[in-house]
């Protein structure tokens, strides 16, 4: 068994996405198919397949926190307050504007998310 762990290496593994935004499905897959020497993982929840995964490869979790998060929360809560503003709206033009506006700073938040 200490015998697959060495053969295969996590670049091996042909990901094409970071294991945090892969689907607990996705996980369990990947699991059952390249990496026997995981085990239990139909039963195992999202974060425990990415810990397991990350324990066996040696993967060193660094606590990364945003340097945007307060502006992103900050963002998203101008955001709700718009949609509560835009349902109460009954003109359309301006029920337009606020939707775009809307449009915009989820952009925005997304923006951020990736700078980091």
């Amino acid at each position: 068994m200490s015998e697959e762990t060495k053969e295969i290496a996590f670049d091996e593994l042909g990901l094409t996405k970071p294991l945090e935004k892969m689907t607990a499905k996705e996980l369990r897959a990947l699991c059952m198919n390249k990496l026997p020497m995981v085990v239990g993982a139909s039963g195992k929840s999202k974060e425990d397949l990415v810990a397991e995964i990350k324990t066996v490869f040696g993967i060193v979790e660094e606590e990364a926190i945003s340097p945007y998060k307060k502006q992103i929360h900050e963002t998203k809560r101008i955001i709700r307050s718009l949609r509560t503003e835009k349902d109460g709206l009954t003109d359309r033009t301006q029920r337009d504007r606020v939707r775009r506006k809307i449009n915009k700073l989820k952009k925005r938040t997304r923006q951020l998310a990736r700078a980091v």
